[in-house]
């Protein structure tokens, strides 16, 4: 198992607010590279795109805490089964926010898709910032 954590970020919202916008597979459309996203798919608790180059990629909203944590799971389709959990502690009107992605992947295919994938959610983790209102 694979554990790929991206960076801590501060958004400038409450939790509920980052809570309420990362609640909706809607809005996940807003955080990814808009360049390198096609087939892009939504119904508010799921979510599918297609990374340039890469795979398709499905999340499906498996549990949540309110304005603490929320939890994502891979769907059938997707290249390996993960999860992605993002975390949420507010703090003086401002929310820390990290995400940590555990993947089930072998040795090989961990050394070729780790970096990709923190720069992927570093990538969303600044975006957040800009994006929850």
């Amino acid at each position: 198992m694979a554990t790929i954590e991206s960076k801590k970020v501060s958004v400038p919202s409450s939790a509920e607010q980052v809570f309420t916008f990362l609640s909706n597979t809607d809005n996940i459309y807003a955080l990814l590279p808009q360049s390198k996203v096609t087939d892009w798919k939504s119904d508010g608790t799921t979510c599918s795109f297609k990374v340039q180059g890469s795979y398709n990629i499905g999340l499906r909203l498996k549990e949540s805490t309110p304005h603490s944590k929320i939890v994502f799971e891979s769907v059938e389709g997707s290249p390996f089964a993960f999860t992605l959990e993002v975390n949420m502690n507010e703090s003086n009107g401002q929310t820390e926010v990290q995400q940590v992605c555990e993947a089930s992947l072998n040795p090989f295919l961990e050394m070729i898709v780790k970096g990709p994938l923190k720069s992927l959610f570093d990538y969303m983790a600044d975006k957040l910032v800009t994006e929850v209102k």
